[in-house]
């Protein structure tokens, strides 16, 4: 790694010098009943179960039979990939706009992951790409709900169940978002979540595993908190497996529960806002506000996004974007970098060097990894814009003031 190279940074600290007129997501607006969560585990000496209280909570709330907390949504992806028990070698395709938590436990399981495409329009895979992407190795599909805009899961769903294959989600962008009423995370075998502290249900950290299936929540439990291990009597742990410690710490399972306990008015806020924006915006000749289906009953919108016509324009998106930041939207920019077969240098390196899973055995093929393998998602997000600082803080007023910048900025530039 250069030396010189600049580290990413997360949560408050990669926002704490954005500058703008619009709302910031920091300082997060907390659960009133966070504090008192966490004197309870102060005044307990350690001993109160705050974890399980939460996962009690999140479960009932889903109508699922099973919680897993975790210490964020890449290590619960990661237990889920460990729970699954694939053999190295084997696929799983996942959506090429996504990021990196999305597929470092599929890295460290050596299961090689495989891109599909987006649906043209959108950020999203769809049953059509993804069935481009099927061949005898593969296992599993990874969708992810980028966004908080909910895949069309049913033409998903059936494809899998033709090809035998499991269906798990990505829901850290998409808490207690619907899909035709339903709600995101319990569409698939299982799910995980984020609530990092940008994210729509922000705590301090933390995430979750949920499912209905008893075998894999055993397997997650005993993979991701027993780090692989049972008891012998007489002698101790036991690992049979190469296992992790990714529990919850208590503290964070205190502010995790006060937070959700204020999501839905959140989700329901973020909702309206978003809907309303997109309509505002898309009134405006060449911008194209990222579509939010029908299916998509209810919008848990982490970020706000929309694209712009290039025939329109005598500006690239880039240069649109940093306008918009002067007029004062904050942290407008491009989101090239979800680009997952880009962004990921180090599998682009393994796969042309055919390193360990590349290698063949494990794999059956030779795999390459570059934009050019998803090319409707790397034309996409040529022109698409993006801030994450969109917030449950928005009031209409906040929508009407940041689509007349994106409108001034369109006029400055139009053709």
């Amino acid at each position: 790694m250069n030396k010189q190279a600049q580290l990413a940074s997360f949560g408050a600290a990669a926002y704490a010098n954005l500058k703008g007129k619009l709302p910031n997501v920091y300082p997060r607006i907390m659960g009133p009943n966070c504090t008192k969560y966490l004197q309870e585990v102060v005044d307990s000496g350690l001993t109160s179960d705050m974890v399980t209280r939460f996962e009690a909570a999140f479960a009932l709330a889903h109508g699922v039979r099973h919680c897993i907390a975790t210490p964020g949504c890449t290590p619960a992806l990661a237990v889920l990939a460990a729970a699954f028990g694939f053999q190295p070698g084997d696929e799983v395709i996942v959506s090429s706009v996504t990021d990196y938590g999305s597929i470092m436990g599929l890295l460290v399981e050596n299961y090689i992951p495989v891109f599909a495409d987006t649906a043209p329009g959108t950020v999203n895979i769809s049953a059509e790409t993804i069935e481009r992407c099927i061949t005898e190795r593969t296992r599993a599909i990874l969708v992810v709900h980028k966004t908080g805009l909910i895949c069309d899961m049913d033409p998903i769903l059936a494809l899998a169940e033709k090809h035998r294959l499991i269906v798990y989600e990505d829901a850290c962008q998409a808490v207690l978002g619907k899909y035709k009423g339903r709600l995101a995370g319990t569409l698939g075998l299982a799910a995980g979540y984020s609530f990092d502290s940008e994210k729509t249900m922000g705590s301090d950290t933390g995430g979750c595993i949920i499912t209905n299936d008893d075998a894999v929540a055993r397997k997650c439990r005993f993979m991701g908190h027993s780090r692989g291990a049972t008891m012998k009597p007489g002698f101790g742990r036991m690992h049979t497996s190469r296992g992790y410690a990714y529990r919850m710490p208590q503290c964070t399972a205190a502010v995790t529960l006060g937070q959700f306990e204020i999501a839905p008015d959140v989700v329901a806020k973020r909702d309206r806002m978003a809907r309303l924006l997109a309509t505002l915006i898309g009134k405006i000749p060449g911008i194209i506000p990222l579509p939010i289906p029908d299916y998509v009953t209810v919008y848990s919108s982490w970020m706000f996004g929309f694209s712009i016509d290039p025939k329109a324009f005598g500006c690239d998106a880039r240069t649109f974007a940093a306008q918009l930041a002067e007029e004062g939207i904050p942290a407008a920019g491009l989101g090239q970098y979800y680009l997952m077969p880009e962004a990921m240098v180090c599998l682009q390196e393994k796969a042309a060097k055919r390193i360990y899973p590349y290698s063949k055995p494990p794999a059956s093929r030779d795999y390459h990894y570059g934009p050019d393998t998803c090319p409707t998602a790397h034309a996409f997000l040529e022109h698409f814009i993006r801030w994450c600082t969109f917030c449950e803080k928005y009031e209409e007023s906040h929508c009407e003031m940041a689509a007349e910048m994106i409108r001034r900025v369109a006029e400055r530039n139009r053709k």
